[in-house]
């Protein structure tokens, strides 16, 4: 019988309060509702040695840098470091549009329906801007290369804000639009949403000291953005 293939779960800073990883899209942080066998917490616990506590998350699709304690009193202080606003996470996306050059979007958001709506914000700005040519339509559309830092950590905040002021994320299949998806999948074989958690930083657990980690972008948007700055450059 053949093997799954292995994931890679590259280590990107390690020490004896934290392991923070690069996780690939299509992995997802634990079980919850899902039946994976192999999630990044799996992993993490097998690079580790020992068990570990997830303190923050990022969605299946999504890659990028996340956040392991290595005992419960650390994540319970890295938690503290959450709710008073001392972790900052960078994310890069495409997004369908002219993206303004920056906002803040304050838009409450729900933790569950029929839950009530919970303030939250993002800052984000614009980086880069492209014509893309829709080979059936025979239009061109614009896209914008973005980041964003979400300043609360509501769930899925970014693709929610992002939607909100009408720039969805390509390849979201839940907050984004079936006809931008179909086209990046065609064209460029996309097949996840295009948003990564570049950098998070904090102060350091036990010292306080400021610690800043980054992930390399993965190399499925690597790619991407390497097609997009062959075409054309959208208006300013």
């Amino acid at each position: 019988m053949p093997q799954a293939p292995r994931v890679l779960l590259p280590v990107l800073y390690r020490d004896a309060a934290l392991l923070i990883v690069d996780k690939p899209a299509g992995l997802v942080v634990h079980r919850g509702w899902a039946n994976d066998t192999i999630t990044a917490l799996s992993l993490a616990r097998e690079i580790a040695g020992q068990w570990v506590y997830p303190v923050h998350r990022l969605d299946r699709s999504t890659s990028g840098a996340l956040v392991f304690a290595l005992s419960g009193e650390i994540a319970a202080r890295v938690q503290e470091l959450f709710t008073s606003e001392q972790v900052e996470k960078r994310y890069l996306a495409l997004v369908r549009g002219m993206a303004p050059s920056a906002l803040l979007i304050e838009h409450a958001i729900a933790k569950e329906k029929d839950k009530p709506k919970l303030p939250a914000a993002t800052r984000m700005a614009r980086l880069g801007s492209y014509h893309v040519e829709d080979a059936e339509s025979g239009i061109a559309r614009n896209y914008s290369w973005v980041e964003a830092f979400p300043l609360t950590g509501r769930p899925h905040q970014i693709r929610r804000h992002l939607k909100h002021i009408n720039h969805p994320i390509i390849g979201d299949v839940r907050y984004g639009k079936a006809e931008h998806n179909r086209l990046f999948r065609r064209r460029f074989a996309l097949e996840r949403t295009a948003l990564h958690a570049v950098s998070v930083s904090m102060p350091h657990p036990i010292d306080g000291t400021p610690l800043r980690v980054t992930a390399p972008l993965a190399e499925d948007l690597h790619q991407l953005l390497a097609a997009l700055s062959c075409l054309p450059e959208g208006p300013p």
